[in-house]
């Protein structure tokens, strides 16, 4: 029994795939691509693709948009490496799968980060050309997906290149992850690909020690750019029309709430005492959304409809604290 394994509840008519393991007795199941449950292992069985075939209940993989697939990245044209793919399951299931698509040996952890800390879920050992599925994200949770976090190392056999360990995080914004669809190389399956390394690492004794110097010299300061006083959340005013007119609507409200997102932390940050977000009318959802993001904010004071002399009813004032 394996992440990805399309499964049949015992006591009952339902299938579903396996997403991940809560423990040494429970898993989690995607039911009906729309909502997962914790099962006993006892209360699975795996369904062999053989049943599938001959009973005709194989998942059909879903259609991509076909004016999409002029976008796609024809698998010739990516270099080997390690990377990251998401694909889908079904129209809102997506696995998350290591790719090795190098001649080394790949030795990886994988795990979860959130503002509760870091969870280790799957590690193994993958040969050149091969890939694993270590876990699973709903696309209707996209903004409350965990960081990714990928250890590796590389090898082989009479190789006399030393390459060093590496420790990748992967975190998604909507503005950024619908514009990363490619065909995914070994899989060979349209999804979303995160090349992790830009080529091997090779070991420098001296780069190690300038690393080191500086490392205990302290951190540097970052500063976070001041965001305007007025953010547009109109998606023309975020993406060139290229990149936005083929989103479906719910995509649009994604890259919308990164970007209010961004700019709301960003404020924070710079201890700023107002920003106004203009979101216009329209029907409404994305208001609802924004307010509904900065009720839960500690941070926020209040907020309230801009001045409707200019705005009419379609920005927001949020007064900092």
């Amino acid at each position: 029994m394996n992440i990805g394994d399309r499964v049949r509840l015992l006591h009952g008519k339902e299938n579903g795939i396996i997403t991940r393991f809560l423990d040494n007795n429970l898993v989690e199941v995607a039911i009906d691509n729309d909502f997962t449950i914790p099962v006993m292992r006892r209360e699975v069985i795996v369904i062999s693709p053989e049943e599938d075939k001959n009973f005709g209940n194989a998942p059909v993989a879903p259609e991509p948009a076909k004016p999409r697939q002029t976008l796609l990245t024809p698998p010739v044209a990516l270099v080997a490496g390690i990377y990251v793919g998401l694909v889908h399951q079904t129209p809102e299931l997506l696995a998350i799968h290591v790719i090795n698509n190098s001649e080394f040996d790949l030795l990886f952890t994988y795990g979860e980060e959130t503002l509760n800390g870091y969870k280790a879920v799957n590690n193994d050992k993958l040969p050149p050309r091969k890939t694993k599925a270590v876990g699973h994200v709903h696309l209707n949770d996209f903004d409350k997906w965990p960081d990714l976090v990928v250890q590796y190392l590389q090898h082989k056999t009479s190789s006399n290149t030393l390459l060093e360990p590496v420790t990748r995080r992967l975190k998604f914004k909507a503005a950024s992850f619908y514009k990363s669809k490619k065909m995914v190389p070994v899989l060979q399956k349209e999804g979303y690909l995160f090349q992790l390394d830009a080529k091997p690492n090779l070991v420098n004794p001296d780069q190690i020690q300038e690393q080191l110097q500086e490392s205990s010299a302290g951190p540097a300061n970052v500063k976070v750019p001041v965001p305007a006083n007025e953010v547009d959340l109109h998606i023309e005013k975020l993406l060139p029309q290229e990149d936005h007119k083929l989103m479906t609507n719910s995509e649009v409200l994604r890259v919308q709430l990164a970007a209010f997102q961004d700019n709301l932390d960003r404020a924070v940050a710079n201890n700023m005492q107002e920003i106004i977000f203009i979101h216009g009318t329209g029907n409404g959802v994305l208001k609802k959304e924004i307010q509904k993001l900065l009720s839960r904010n500690p941070s926020i004071k209040y907020y309230e409809d801009a001045r409707k002399e200019k705005f009419g009813y379609g920005a927001t004032k949020v007064q900092l604290k």
